[in-house]
């Protein structure tokens, strides 16, 4: 935090304080005017009890920090009321942090921590009064680090480890918090490969006052050690596997104080059920939430047991809970609220509903990870309530747990993204979007981190992104993502990324300040955290795809962030997501200078043609995407090519052959848009490039042999590449487009590349040689062009509906021509930005002795001139400076050119004089330098 934690101002030579300025409007007059507004407040003069609650709501780190900008907050920053617990989850903390902090723990009473180097470092807190200690991603603790921690706090009362597995510990760590800590109440350890007689014995032996034992996820406990726990009121061994129930049932039946149970996710059965229920004096609560064999036996009646509560699957927890209560009046679904509400609390019902909270958002958060089957209508009829009432819990545990299992359970497939709507939906009607806000709202940041993930899983559904969005959720999330706790930011900048598919959300987020808080995420994690950057870079893609959203991202330096991203960063997520955002940036370039931006960025293009050399195919796609789309710009495309480019693309769409759709498609496409230059499309062919697209032509997916299709037309402009398509086989897979394609535009292209392979310059190109050579080149290409002419021809009749084309023919009346060109309107050729030399082709071709080469030409020049076209204008401009609109008035006016051609010549010069009275009037038009839109 910033040392000037309010600004100060000198005011006649006073410092004052007061509140937030206010502006106020000038009314009038010379008395009339607004006061003048203060810019400072000195902030040490608030009252100390004020400054003490502000420190409360820090993390231990910000905390430290204020508390060094002057003497009197230090000395406050050092109260004892403010570190008698910490929390340690929030930032790294490890040996190199404890000195630091230890000054301020002589009376820390409590402490979280995550992970095997925290944990090494707690002893180094010399907090001897220590109390509770509460840890998770325990699976690398030893016994020796835990034994360390039991000898150094002999005063504990209360010890938790999980809920993630605690592998390493043994049951010698056990004996050790036994011996060394002789006043613990609680004990809770998950994930244990086997716990001892003689570990639990031990316990039993010198933790007289342990009321609170669970050993959860175990591989093997020993059953009959636990029934010598006398002092044991709460006990749980969910998750627990290889009980031997009837050994069990001797011995704990008879634990004279053991009032609740919880045998969730074992292999209890109806049998085992009843004894305890029926034997157990003192039992009152028995929790057995996901048992397959206790749920197969439909005949069981759970109501049988009167005084008893039993939570199961096909019971309702909300009643049997009411149960407990002796106030009959309240709704059973209100009852956590109604408990916490209450002014005369019951010790022993408070205990057991504390409890209660926690074991069962463990059992639910633990059913949620496993996909359990056959659990949905639980989920629906109450599960989903059940976490949003654990969610307003006073245990913080509690509460994180019951939002992630909030965000869990709604996930049917974590790869592709994919949420069950049903859940989801049913989690927005009970008012969990507004309750989840409330949450990410808290000062406590592990509450922040665990509700902004449920929200941004949530949001994959697009009726909860919008109430997420009506009730406020993406000024939180955006305010989130400032955060300097890592993984706050990462689930915030995780939900900007789901909340941003949806159009309707883009400009709330860049309005909301999340485009400077995404980009801002990538400065200040720049490295080793791959979760922010995937995330950010995710969010910033979707944004990118927004025109008035993708400058905001230039302006608040994405590109140079996502540059560097793309260049430095090793996770491939970060990297894949980086690229798309890249690619949707470029993707503007006739609105904004994004594509020329990224292009001049340092190291952008380098960066991208390595990023095709992924063994991640989705690295490989997005490169190739955004390569596809900067090629577009002049300057961009021969320094695409100057990098290496041609060779890398040609190299990614040889080995593409198998790869996905998406894969396939950029990878024509890319060389689609450097095949616009001629020294490009020269090299493509050279190096290979015409096989795998004419294998990619022949695709079945639509947008693969579309884009192929384009690539190839482009190739075919020079003679060279024209041959070879000839003799690797393209004419057949053109002509296949040309026949088959359900997309207008494929074969509309695939014609075009045929024409121009066959409108006679390649005929030049391939009589070089010996003679032999050359007559054999001739015969196969007679049969190659026969086919061709044939299936353009019978491609353009298509487009020539007889009546229609008749009248044309007959009045050349401008409502008749109008009607043919609508029907010969392929509206995305509109799209397409041809060179003065492709355009000249064309022209000539009318001249040719072929009459469907003839027909062929004026087909296309009427496709790039009809109004509307986002090119149109170009096109007829290079015409008229050509002159060319007298080679197409002698084409509609000759007789031995066919009545289609004619036609089609006659709209052209309509089109050409519309053009030119639009630019006549003044009209400005922009030009972009692309080929086509993607």
């Amino acid at each position: 935090m910033s040392r000037r934690v309010r600004q100060r101002v000198e005011e006649k030579g006073k410092n004052k304080l007061d509140s937030p300025s206010y502006r106020y409007p000038v009314i009038g007059g010379d008395d009339d005017v607004a006061p003048k507004v203060e810019d400072y407040a000195d902030w040490t003069s608030l009252p100390y009890d004020t400054v003490l609650y502000l420190f409360t709501r820090l993390n231990y780190r910000d905390r430290a920090s204020l508390a060094s900008t002057c003497r009197t907050w230090r000395s406050l920053g050092a109260s004892s009321c403010l570190w008698n617990s910490l929390d340690l989850r929030a930032h790294k903390f490890d040996l190199s942090m404890a000195p630091t902090l230890a000054t301020r723990c002589a009376h820390l009473q409590k402490v979280r921590f995550r992970g095997v180097d925290s944990a090494d470092a707690i002893i180094h807190l010399r907090a001897r009064k220590l109390l509770e200690i509460s840890g998770d991603y325990c699976r690398k603790i030893t016994d020796a680090t835990l034994s360390m921690i039991a000898a150094r706090h002999e005063a504990l009362e209360s010890l938790q480890l999980g809920p993630d597995f605690c592998e390493k510990i043994t049951s010698d760590a056990i004996r050790v918090i036994a011996f060394c800590c002789p006043k613990l109440k609680k004990l809770r350890v998950s994930g244990m490969r086997d716990v001892s007689s003689e570990a639990i014995e031990s316990l039993a032996k010198h933790c007289p006052q342990l009321s609170d034992l669970g050993f959860l996820d175990c591989l093997n406990i020993n059953e009959e050690a636990l029934g010598k726990v006398v002092s044991v009121r709460y006990l749980s061994v969910a998750g627990t596997t290889n009980i031997k129930w009837k050994v069990a049932l001797d011995n704990w039946e008879k634990l004279p104080k053991l009032t609740c149970l919880d045998v969730s996710r074992t292999t209890i059965d109806h049998i085992a059920v009843s004894r305890l229920l029926k034997s157990s004096q003192s039992l009152k609560v028995l929790c057995a939430l996901n048992c397959p064999f206790l749920e197969e036996d439909k005949s069981f009646i759970s109501n049988k047991f009167k005084g008893k509560v039993l939570l199961a699957m096909f019971t309702n927890t909300f009643d049997e809970l009411a149960s407990i209560f002796a106030d009959n009046s309240k709704k059973p679904k209100d009852i956590f609220a109604y408990w916490r509400d209450l002014i005369k609390k019951d010790k022993i019902i408070d205990e057991i509903m504390l409890w209660i909270e926690w074991i069962i958002s463990h059992t639910l958060l633990r059913i949620a990870e496993s996909s359990s089957q056959g659990v949905n209508d639980f989920w629906l009829n109450q599960g989903a309530t059940l976490l949003l009432s654990l969610m307003q819990s006073t245990q913080e545990d509690v509460q994180e747990r019951a939002a992630t299992g909030l965000a869990t359970f709604i996930v049917v497939d974590d790869e592709n993204a994919s949420i069950d709507c049903g859940r989801a939906e049913a989690v927005m009607r009970d008012g969990g979007i507004r309750l989840l806000l409330e949450l990410a709202k808290s000062w406590r940041e592990g509450l922040q981190s665990e509700a902004a993930k449920a929200i941004a899983n949530l949001s994959v559904n697009a009726k909860v992104a919008k109430a997420v969005a009506d009730e406020g959720g993406i000024s939180v999330l955006a305010g989130l993502a400032k955060s300097m706790n890592r993984l706050v930011a990462e689930e915030a900048a995780g939900g900007l990324w789901n909340l941003s598919v949806g159009e309707e959300h883009k400009n709330a987020i860049a309005q909301a300040g999340g485009v400077n808080a995404l980009v801002d995420l990538i400065f200040r994690w720049p490295s080793g955290c791959d979760g922010v950057l995937e995330r950010a870079a995710g969010a910033l893609a979707n944004l990118a795809a927004d025109d008035k959203c993708s400058t905001e991202v230039a302006r608040a330096g994405g590109v140079h962030a996502l540059v560097m991203l793309a260049r430095n960063c090793k996770y491939e997520g970060a990297q894949e997501q980086a690229a798309r955002a890249l690619a949707n940036l470029a993707a503007h370039g006739d609105s904004n200078n994004n594509n020329a931006a990224v292009g001049q960025e340092a190291g952008a293009l380098d960066a991208l043609v390595q990023l095709t050399q992924s063994l991640h195919d989705g690295v490989k796609q997005e490169a190739a995407g955004a390569l596809w789309n900067l090629s577009f710009d002049d300057k961009n495309r021969e320094s695409i090519a100057a990098f290496g480019g041609v060779e890398a693309l040609v190299a990614l769409a040889k080995s593409c052959s198998n790869a996905s759709t998406g894969l396939q498609e950029r990878a024509a496409g890319a060389l689609w848009g450097l095949s616009v230059s001629e020294a490009n499309s020269i090299a493509i062919g050279r190096d290979g490039g015409i096989p795998p697209l004419i294998a990619l032509a022949g695709s079945e997916a639509e947008d693969v042999h579309e884009t192929a299709a384009g690539a190839l037309w482009n190739l075919a402009f020079n003679p060279g590449n024209a041959l070879r398509i000839v003799e690797e086989g393209g004419v057949k897979s053109l002509v296949h487009l040309c026949l088959t394609s359900v997309s207008k535009m494929a074969r509309f292209m695939a014609a075009l590349a045929l024409a121009y392979m066959f409108d006679g310059r390649m005929d030049e190109y391939a009589m070089i040689g010996t003679s032999s050579e050359s007559a054999s080149k001739s015969v196969t290409l007679n049969g190659a062009r026969m086919m061709a002419l044939k299936h353009i021809g019978a491609f353009i009749k298509t487009f020539m509906e007889h009546q229609i084309f008749t009248g044309g023919a007959l009045s050349f009346a401008p409502s008749m021509l109008a009607q043919v060109a609508e029907k010969a309107r392929i509206p995305e050729a509109g799209h397409l930005r041809c060179s003065g030399s492709e355009i000249g082709r064309f022209v000539t071709m009318l001249r040719n002795h072929d009459d469907t080469l003839k027909a062929c030409a004026a087909f296309a020049l009427l496709q790039f001139t009809i109004p509307g076209g986002r090119h149109a204008m170009h096109h007829a401009s290079l015409m008229q400076n050509a002159g060319e609109a007298r080679a197409l008035r002698s084409a509609a006016a000759a007789a031995n050119v066919p009545r289609g051609a004619r036609i089609f010549a006659k709209i052209v010069l309509r089109n050409l004089e519309h053009h030119q009275a639009e630019s006549s009037k003044g009209k400005k038009v922009s030009y972009n330098r692309i080929c086509i839109e993607s």
